[in-house]
């Protein structure tokens, strides 16, 4: 199986709330960046890439755990992020059975963490100046 099809799997087994909800953020996802490639990753996670990781969900027994691999770099005026505030890199949103998910507001986060990721590699691929090999001898130009 590729990995959009153990995602519809994984949707489908999860009967209650969960499913539901994990539907949602996925059709959410695609909506925002429609060039999002999904993933199956760490042994049983849905990730969402483009040009890097956007986000992964994971159900929990309590909650749906949709977490931005780079959310700490993203701005949240919008204080979406509900969980993982203190870390240097992470962000999540954690789902509950009766939470409304704000779609509007989390394409436009979905989109940023695109745009974040899209600016990394344009930066990586840009020419630059190198310091060159730090074991190696400086050459003596002088004539």
């Amino acid at each position: 199986m590729n990995a959009s099809e153990l995602i519809d799997d994984l949707i489908a087994n999860l009967t209650d709330w969960r499913g539901t909800t994990l539907a949602s953020i996925r059709r959410i996802i695609h909506e925002a960046d429609p060039d999002v490639v999904e993933e199956w990753k760490w042994m049983g996670t849905p990730v969402w890439s483009h040009d890097g990781i956007v986000c992964n969900a994971n159900a929990f027994k309590d909650k749906v755990k949709l977490t931005f691999s780079q959310g700490a770099s993203l701005a949240d005026p919008d204080k979406l992020f509900n969980n993982g505030l203190t870390g240097k890199q992470w962000r999540t949103i954690d789902i509950y059975k009766d939470d409304k998910i704000n779609e509007r507001l989390l394409k436009v986060l979905i989109h940023d963490a695109v745009g974040y990721n899209h600016s990394r590699v344009q930066s990586t691929n840009r020419p630059h100046a190198t310091r060159g090999d730090p074991k190696k001898k400086p050459e003596n130009k002088i004539p």
